[in-house]
């Protein structure tokens, strides 16, 4: 069973956003270059710069 704000929030436009935590629990990368992905499929290093 999912849990809001653990394995997946509701963002401003009324989408489901699946957290890292959820990621994780499922064990496998969808390639879906999902915002939250622990693998961090098709992220660049730029993006994870500019993160912080």
């Amino acid at each position: 069973m999912l849990e809001e704000n653990i394995d997946y929030y509701i963002n401003e436009d009324g989408n489901f956003v699946f957290t890292e935590a959820y990621h994780l629990k499922r064990g496998y990368c969808c390639k879906n270059k999902c915002l939250h992905c622990p693998w961090k499929y098709g992220k660049t290093e730029e993006d994870e710069q500019i993160k912080k």
